[in-house]
């Protein structure tokens, strides 16, 4: 396949009009002698890594701790529809015997043709500070337990790409030490102060769940974990650009906090793609209305959209264009070490590709 005339988007985070080769599911710098293959014009269009979603728990009225191959199909394909070509199902906080089962079941998945590719799993829960749980079940908040995230990992075969970690609970650093080569560990959920926070990082935490949701906020004489992450150069924080998480002035300010760092994510319900309604999210009622879920509390309750719809709320909140296409494409990529398969569109990399025209409105998944 040559994919003609298009702009297309370069690892260094500019554009250049030129043409990208396809052979055998991947980007090629040349095609093969005497080849005949499919020519795409672009004119007219932006060429873009396919989206990655390293944080989202189902869409179209699936999720992935109901611990169900079809359904997360179906999730699959909603999301491939919608420009994300890499995705990260995402555990909830339930039962132990539960995250057990749905780890076992994703153990011995096989990625399908129009589908997005899984590239691994993100496990949320259960090692949460109670008092920053969000929608997460309180009763099945359990201490850092080293045995028993090897164990669910193990029975998904080691799919287990990034886990979630309040450091100020107790054994916090312990288990950071331990697991710190084995997992990307990410902070979040938790009421951490700026020293508590500094010595996860230290310890080899690189990573920061939601940005701003489920932590305190930064204050000028209370930084937390917010002002210890903006100033570790190795640590990328998550985004909720939905218009409804965090307001454009602080998403803006996220990404002058975290230069060249930030990754967005769409933290996605099963009411993703979906109408208005009543959903389950981890055993808790989710009511959602517009872009709005919320438990019976009023307590925000994951989203109901998709990466791509984030990328361009991101941009039409003054993000340039260019660093919100990165946050959704090579930061994550990067964030969780699959950056050598995916997240631009370098020779060697896997063919995910995207054309949007130039208001990024969805033309073409490849």
């Amino acid at each position: 396949m040559i994919i003609k005339n298009g702009t297309v988007f370069q690892d260094n985070k500019t554009f250049a009009k030129r043409d990208l080769y396809i052979e055998n599911g991947k980007i090629i710098a040349t095609l093969s002698e005497g080849i005949d293959e499919e020519i795409i014009d672009a004119e007219g269009f932006l060429v873009l890594p396919g989206l990655v979603d390293i944080h989202s728990h189902g869409a179209v009225g699936h999720d992935f701790s109901d611990g169900n191959m079809d359904g997360l199909k179906k999730i699959l394909s909603y999301e491939h529809s919608h420009g994300i070509t890499s995705y990260c199902p995402t555990s909830m906080t339930i039962e132990k015997d539960e995250l057990r089962r749905i780890f076992h079941e994703i153990g011995s998945w096989k990625d399908e043709k129009g589908l997005s590719h899984v590239a691994g799993i993100n496990m949320e829960g259960p090692f949460l500070d109670v008092s920053k749980k969000g929608a997460h079940r309180e009763e099945c908040i359990l201490p850092p337990d080293v045995d028993f995230f090897r164990e669910c990992n193990h029975a998904c075969g080691n799919l287990i790409r990034l886990v979630t970690l309040a450091p100020n609970i107790d054994g916090a650093i312990e288990f950071i030490e331990e697991l710190k080569d084995e997992v990307v560990i990410s902070l979040g959920h938790s009421a951490a102060d700026y020293d508590t926070a500094k010595k996860a990082l230290k310890a080899g935490a690189n990573h920061v769940t939601h940005l701003y949701n489920a932590m305190n906020p930064l204050g000028h004489r209370a930084p937390g974990l917010i002002g210890a992450a903006s100033e570790d150069e190795n640590c990328m924080a998550e985004l909720i650009s939905d218009g409804i998480h965090v307001h454009a002035s602080m998403v803006r300010a996220a990404f002058k906090l975290f230069p060249g760092r930030i990754i967005l994510i769409s933290d996605s319900m099963r009411a993703a793609g979906m109408p208005d309604g009543t959903y389950d999210l981890g055993g808790q009622q989710v009511t959602v209305n517009g872009k709005l879920a919320t438990l019976s509390d009023g307590t925000i309750a994951g989203s109901a959209t998709n990466v791509f719809d984030c990328m361009r709320t991101a941009v039409s909140f003054g993000i340039p264009l260019e660093e919100a296409i990165a946050a959704a494409t090579m930061n994550p990529a990067k964030s969780i070490g699959i950056y050598q398969e995916v997240g631009s569109l370098t020779p060697g990399k896997r063919a995910d590709i995207i054309l949007t025209d130039k208001d990024l409105n969805l033309i073409r998944v490849i």
